[in-house]
């Protein structure tokens, strides 16, 4: 297991973190999701650990509170050291029927906090993230609450979920000038079968050195191949019969299975392990979150950080699931191409680049 550094911070995290949305999971769409009792959930939480897992990431609005909860129930069950392990939750969800019961507004944060905090069962949270872009609160509102967390202790970093880069850049700008607490890392959707984040958030990451934390690396359980026919697999409805997210293209998530399956035919290992890899593997990923409804899954995941995909196999992979480049960026690659030095003469005249 590596460690990476978590943003621009002095704290690093482990390259795997365990996710909790399987906790409970009572109020996401009927269970589907996962429905793990307390005793199921202190074993993962305990196998993670063992595997040198540091990084926990939940949410308030995960079964309500439950998910939470059973986290917290679980460090204490297993007993390890506060210290050792980065615990990270998120706010913004909805937690009851009222008009200012979800959002990013300064209310509900300064609301939700505490009670996470008894959830947990611990005096300080590591990382605490806006689950959502709230398009309604200013976003100095939402920094300077955040900024408040961190002068009292409860709250030690900040990240957010879900939002634009051009927001997270604003929101930086603004914490810059005011001398707040900077937004450290965003958690964002990001598989090989779902490459929109390469187009924007990407590039501001690596500029502005904000830690990238990927969630449902494997699309919604679809790049286990286990929706994908051929090769032997019969395809089965699964998770995706009644929850079909995130939205992907399935005509080309098939084909990038499909070549995944070769990939991971060449290493002795699960299809899943390849997916996990590609993405591990980019250098902007800081941590991948995975989530598990059992040790077998758990373990196969956990496994993912031993396989490394060749360079011959990362641009295979890439190759088949690149995404169409978008404007202005296929304007400026056109534009650019001749924009650095090579030592080759310039070519005047003639058509233009391709894109």
């Amino acid at each position: 297991m590596k460690f990476n550094r978590l943003g621009q911070t002095g704290l690093y995290v482990s390259e795997i973190c365990l996710g909790t949305m399987t906790f409970s999971g009572q109020n996401f769409f009927g269970g589907v999701i996962g429905t793990l009792s307390q005793k199921e959930a202190t074993a993962l939480i305990a196998r993670s650990l063992e595997a040198r897992v540091n990084f926990i990431d939940t949410a308030d609005v995960y079964s309500l509170g439950e998910s939470e909860k059973m986290t917290g129930q679980a460090l204490k069950d297993i007993g390890v050291k506060r210290s050792d392990v980065v615990l990270a939750t998120k706010v913004y969800g909805r937690m009851a029927p009222g008009p200012n019961d979800i959002g990013g507004s300064r209310g509900h944060i300064m609301d939700c906090v505490s009670r996470s905090l008894e959830r947990l069962g611990t005096d300080h949270i590591d990382l605490y993230q806006i689950h959502h872009s709230d398009t309604v609160t200013p976003v100095e509102e939402t920094l300077r609450a955040l900024d408040d967390l961190v002068r009292q202790g409860m709250v030690r970093y900040v990240g957010v979920s879900n939002w634009e880069a051009w927001k997270i850049m604003k929101a930086n700008g603004i914490a810059d000038k005011r001398g707040w607490t900077r937004i450290e890392t965003t958690q964002v959707y990001y598989s090989i079968a779902g490459r929109d984040l390469e187009q924007e958030t990407v590039p501001m990451m690596q500029d502005q050195n904000v830690g990238c934390l990927v969630w449902s690396p494997l699309a919604g359980g679809y790049l286990a191949g286990k929706y994908t026919p051929g090769d032997g697999v019969k395809a089965e409805p699964g998770r995706r019969a009644a929850f079909d997210f995130p939205p992907i293209d399935k005509e080309k998530a098939d084909r990038i299975v499909v070549a995944m399956r070769d990939v991971a035919k060449a290493h002795g290992v699960s299809v899943v392990r390849v997916a996990l890899a590609w993405v591990r593997q980019k250098p902007f990923v800081t941590s991948t979150i995975i989530g598990a409804k059992n040790l077998e899954q758990l373990n196969d995941n956990l496994e993912a950080v031993t396989l490394t995909l060749t360079p011959e196999e990362m641009t295979r992979l890439d190759e088949v699931s690149a995404d169409r480049s978008q404007y202005p960026y296929w304007m400026i690659k056109r534009n650019n191409s001749t924009r650095i030095p090579t030592g080759e003469p310039v070519k005047m005249g003639g058509p233009p680049p391709k894109n």
